[in-house]
């Protein structure tokens, strides 16, 4: 038996995924940036999957860059604003439960003399738009606030957000790693200035992702090289990556995501019917009333995560004590530490459950059952 449930960490590729990227490396194997035929060809093709991915959260073409992934989208993005807008201010906001690749991002940054507001979450994992409005200073440059939280699903007011920064000189970045692929994503609606994301999270490959500059903001490159992207991001483009990428966002249609949402919704319910069932406490670490639905964190009082993890991987199936980021690490959950504190069991006997499009009603109703049984033995 395998059953993965490990989805919030990464997603298998689709088959017609690969099929797409085995054909490229066949016969799209010339460099964009070379103008012979095989230049061309791959250049016509790379500017396809640009207008498709645009299309995806209503962005311009010439406001999507192609990246390897969502650290360094989040890299990108934060480090030169900061050092392109010192002269203005080195305030910056973001969240105490944001992925280590801001996080760690805005630490760095606090040795080169910027200063950073690290905004709380309350019990629920929910972050007050008051909050932000409060912590607003003249001198603030950016603002880095995740759509929805990859340990336990939260989705942050970003809409909101975005119109209360309308007004104010700051740029507005959201992490929307876990979220593409899952929510309808419009970044005109939600006033954001710039918008990350990651291939591999939405069953396409590894090593790819975009990331969106509003038109008119200029943005100096993290790298140096050749013409690619504009300048802001040289080097040679990851053709069977970057179209792979794009057939993953091609079937990921409306009315397939509105399924992926139903399906999730349900899984979550069998779950929390086999537990109430058999009489384990639990308790659901979030907002499960504003949460993305393909994330399930639970808190199983008295049961150490770790050996429930390592019981149920001897069984074949996959889930997580939380980010894949911090796997094997010896630090709690910062995300659970902002919502209990660092004295609360729940850091050590809380998992992460997430679903992708793979996941099947019947894999759902095993683990359950493998689920409860597991807890029981551990209990005795």
């Amino acid at each position: 038996m395998k059953i993965y449930l490990d989805n919030a960490a990464t997603t298998p590729m689709h088959p017609d995924v690969i099929e797409k990227m085995v054909d490229a490396m066949n016969s799209t194997y010339g460099n964009p940036s070379s103008i012979h035929q095989f230049g061309r060809q791959a250049k016509g093709k790379l500017e396809q999957a640009r207008a498709t991915i645009a299309a995806s959260i209503h962005a311009k073409e010439n406001e999507i860059f192609f990246t390897s992934g969502g650290t360094e989208g989040d890299n990108t993005v934060i480090l030169q604003t900061a050092f392109q807008r010192k002269k203005e201010g080195k305030h910056l906001i973001t969240t105490q439960v944001e992925h280590h690749a801001v996080l760690h991002t805005m630490e760095f940054l606090e040795t080169q003399g910027f200063e950073v507001t690290y905004l709380p979450v309350d019990e629920h994992g929910n972050l007050a738009v008051e909050a932000v409005k409060n912590a607003l200073r003249d001198d603030t440059i950016l603002v880095s606030i995740m759509f929805g939280n990859n340990e336990t699903g939260n989705r942050f007011p970003i809409k909101e957000i975005g119109a209360l920064l309308r007004d104010h000189s700051a740029y507005f970045h959201t992490d929307a790693v876990q979220a593409y692929g899952i929510e309808n994503l419009d970044v005109i609606e939600l006033g954001v200035d710039f918008l990350t994301t990651s291939g591999h999270k939405i069953n396409g490959p590894k090593g790819t992702g975009f990331f969106y500059l509003k038109e008119g903001i200029l943005l100096p490159s993290l790298l140096h090289g050749g013409e690619q992207e504009e300048k802001r991001r040289p080097g040679t483009e990851n053709i069977p990556g970057i179209l792979g990428f794009q057939q993953a966002v091609e079937i990921l249609t409306e009315k397939k995501k509105a399924q992926h949402k139903a399906d999730y919704q349900q899984f979550t319910a069998v779950i929390l019917q086999k537990l109430a069932a058999a009489e384990i406490a639990y308790q659901i670490n979030g907002n499960p009333q504003n949460s993305l639905p393909h994330v399930l964190n639970l808190w199983l009082q008295d049961i150490p995560n770790d050996i429930l993890l390592l019981n149920l991987d001897l069984q074949g199936i996959a889930i997580s004590t939380g980010s894949a980021c911090t796997a094997g690490s010896v630090e709690p959950s910062h995300v659970l530490t902002a919502i209990y504190g660092a004295d609360s069991a729940a850091l050590k006997e809380s998992i992460r459950i997430s679903y992708g499009a793979m996941t099947t009603r019947t894999e759902i109703e095993e683990f359950a059952n493998c689920l409860v049984k597991t807890v029981h033995q551990l209990k005795k």
